[in-house]
């Protein structure tokens, strides 16, 4: 996949002070901080609630993008910081299996954009036919397992691994891959 805007950023990160998400979903922002942070960015990192302009459920990959691009553009916009990062969680549902897809969207006061996702792993018969009733997934996620706010917590990722990674390990790959263009800029300069 292209990334549009992709080349090298005017800052590196070890030198960005201010990074706002696109959400004050602690994981969300949790996730942020912590890839930042072996990044080696001191930046301040700060929740920011935004609309992702997407449904609440988005469907399949081309929406949660536009979902997390839409998060991290509008997040920018309100707070001026030197990076905005957007994650937005969706799923796919092919061949009438439905599996889990996440997507990080980062944008720079240039304009530069980097997209990273995954996190494809298939969810059982009774949750698929929740969301395909409408019901958002860690909602659906909440009834079939009793639990309570599960995509503030470990989300729908932690609960069918029982554990092994939870929703911020999930997201700090996603926001790692993201990442990319702003960590290794010399790679995705543009060729003239």
């Amino acid at each position: 996949m292209s990334v549009p805007g992709s080349s090298p950023a005017a800052i590196p990160i070890a030198h960005i002070e201010r990074v706002v998400v696109g959400s004050t979903n602690p994981v969300k922002i949790a996730a942020v901080k912590a890839v930042l942070a072996r990044a080696g960015s001191a930046a301040r990192v700060q929740g920011l609630a935004v609309s992702s302009g997407v449904r609440d459920q988005p469907f399949g990959d081309a929406e949660t993008i536009r979902g997390a691009t839409q998060r991290a553009r509008a997040a920018l916009e309100m707070s001026g910081a030197d990076l905005a990062v957007g994650l937005e969680g969706g799923v796919v549902d092919e061949d009438g299996l439905m599996r889990t897809c996440a997507w990080a969207s980062v944008v720079n006061r240039d304009g530069r954009v980097g997209v990273g996702g995954s996190l494809a792993i298939s969810l059982p018969a009774r949750v698929a036919a929740l969301v395909r009733d409408g019901v958002e997934l860690g909602h659906a996620m909440d009834r079939v397992t009793g639990g309570q706010d599960t995509k503030h917590g470990s989300g729908a990722v932690g609960i069918l691994t029982a554990g092994l990674i939870d929703r911020q390990r999930a997201y700090e790959v996603l926001v790692t891959y993201a990442l990319a263009p702003f960590l290794a800029p010399a790679h995705y300069a543009d060729a003239s």
